[in-house]
């Protein structure tokens, strides 16, 4: 029954983003008159202490979780999974520097890692998607070299190798293909783990920024109110919850349908 509701929250999360370029004049759109109402008095969620409308924020919001999810995903996946494959199937020198820097990496945790990183590169949605994507590409790189450990010396490799095909497309053919199971669902928990992360920062004032729209910046501004319209923290709050537990409820599911051993 979870994973059904799952994804049918991740589908919801997705046409809220894609819906959210049609309100966004109305999610910027300051209304002094109509600051600080309760829910369905002026819109259906309310307005935020500038009289805009809630569920026009709460879209914005969707779009920036999404668009940062993505791009960080798709960055960090990219680079660590090359560097990963290329570092286990040299080995070498160069597998013990990669090795070395993956460790220093883990020796931090990634979130204050991250903080650390977009205090020094500036507030902004680019050096936030630069800054995680600098913590979030050694996981994949884990991944990728402990996969590519144990598929290098496979028969279909080692019988490419024999034929003097070049090392690129033995990665490319017969290498990532078989890590696409365990990226997939690495994939899937990084979603989870750069929206949550995207929230935290822009909470703290280290991502994204006034006048656009981010569930984290939504719960700090609306912390100040949380005795008199405590809607504007409730909703971002349940509904960055909600979004999370779905992605790595999905996640769950899709590691038991790749499991193999099942």
């Amino acid at each position: 029954m979870w994973r059904s509701w799952s994804f049918i929250i991740i589908l919801l999360w997705i046409a809220m983003a894609l819906i959210a370029p049609l309100v966004s004049d109305l999610a910027d759109r300051i209304q002094l008159e109509t600051l600080l109402l309760s829910p369905f008095q002026h819109a259906p969620l309310g307005t935020d202490e500038l009289g805009r409308p809630l569920w026009a924020r709460l879209l914005a919001g969707a779009q920036t979780s999404a668009w940062v999810a993505l791009m960080v995903v798709a960055i960090s996946a990219s680079v660590g999974t090359f560097i990963g494959m290329l570092s286990a199937y040299i080995g070498g020198w160069f597998d013990h520097v990669v090795r070395w820097i993956i460790d220093a990496f883990l020796a931090f945790p990634h979130l204050l890692l991250a903080i650390a990183l977009a205090a020094v590169l500036g507030a902004g949605i680019g050096n936030l998607v630069l800054a995680l994507s600098i913590v979030g590409w050694v996981g994949y790189a884990r991944l990728a070299r402990g996969q590519t450990l144990s598929l290098r010396n496979r028969y279909h490799v080692m019988a490419a190798r024999s034929l003097a095909v070049p090392r690129y497309l033995i990665l490319w053919r017969h290498v990532l293909p078989l890590l696409f199971a365990p990226l997939a669902i690495e994939m899937t928990f990084g979603i989870a783990g750069a929206v949550i992360a995207e929230a935290g920062l822009s909470f703290l004032g280290l991502g994204v920024q006034p006048p656009q729209a981010s569930w984290g910046t939504m719960i700090r501004e609306g912390a100040r109110y949380i005795l008199t319209a405590p809607h504007l923290v409730l909703v971002p709050g349940l509904t960055l919850m909600l979004v999370i537990l779905a992605v790595n409820r999905f996640g769950d599911a899709l590691r038991d349908k790749l499991d193999v051993r099942q």
